[in-house]
């Protein structure tokens, strides 16, 4: 397995779903971890791993379609990254509609639109989660407010939490990754913003800690175990058939729907109005 930056749950959690699903499939894993994914370092891993008699390769970075291709030259290979272009088997997370369902959930409550902290650039479930933000403010007819970027930490959420605080018009705030939203209910707190009462705020991933934070966190579960299996699965499907990788780039891509799970960070958006209007108020007494 090739992956990068196991401190992102997201990493940590498929590496773990894979490792229990090749257990039980009798093989073992060995992971090449990345701290980028440029040529260089990508190289340098396909290398380490081409010296070892690997079943298969299962890449779980944002890894460029090229390095890819160049990998299943070699071995039967499945990706879990959305951007892929069909140069191998993806199996994958719609990522889009776990944002679109979030959102959705948001603006359903009768906030007028919903604020984003995305995730790093490089990445690819960043772009695929703000189209789904996007595509919910659209389905809705309403317009997107402007994006803060992130980079999957609570330190970068807490600092884009600051920002949100100080702006009357936020109700509600949609974090593309729950380690974020974590620093964002922090910043809140911080600033005497109370969560849900004044802004509701959703994450992205479901962490282990998300149900006993304080507000329990609403957010999207990504099931990490099924990926790991459907991933093992196809692997030894593609060894099995042809020895070495000749399906690739056939459409084997298996996309997995996410799962909203509501809890108590999130409310309609009445006693958030009731914020704004007090905050504006305490600005301009003649308008209160």
């Amino acid at each position: 397995m090739i992956t990068r930056d196991r401190a992102v749950h997201g990493a940590s959690s498929a590496l773990l779903g894979i490792e229990r699903a090749a257990r039980t499939a009798g093989y073992s894993l060995r992971v090449e971890s990345l701290r980028r994914a440029d040529q260089h370092t990508v190289a340098a891993a396909l290398a380490t791993l081409g010296s070892q008699a690997v079943t298969g390769v299962i890449a779980a970075a944002s890894l460029p379609p090229t390095a890819l291709l160049r990998l299943a030259g070699n071995v039967p290979v499945v990706a879990i990254q959305s951007d892929t272009s069909g140069t191998v088997p993806a199996i994958v997370t719609d990522q889009a509609a776990g944002a679109r369902a979030a959102v959705s959930h948001l603006l359903r409550l009768g906030h007028a639109q919903v604020w984003h902290v995305s995730g790093a650039d490089d990445w690819p479930e960043t772009h695929s989660r703000i189209a789904g933000w996007r595509a919910a403010h659209r389905a809705f007819r309403r317009p997107s407010p402007s994006m803060l970027e992130g980079d999957w930490s609570a330190e970068s959420g807490y600092a884009a939490g600051l920002q949100l605080a100080r702006r009357a018009d936020v109700t509600a705030v949609f974090a593309a990754g729950d380690q974020m939203a974590v620093g964002v209910l922090r910043a809140f707190a911080e600033r005497g913003i109370r969560v849900p009462d004044d802004v509701s705020v959703v994450g992205f991933d479901d962490i282990p800690e998300a149900a006993y934070l304080h507000p329990p966190l609403t957010t999207v579960r990504q099931d990490y175990d099924e990926i790991g299996r459907r991933c093992v699965t196809a692997l030894l499907e593609l060894d099995a058939v042809t020895g070495h990788g000749g399906l690739v780039g056939q459409d084997l891509d298996r996309a997995l729907p996410p799962q909203l799970v509501i809890r108590d960070t999130t409310r309609r958006v009445a006693a958030a109005r009731r914020r704004a209007r007090a905050v504006a108020a305490a600005r301009d007494p003649a308008a209160g």
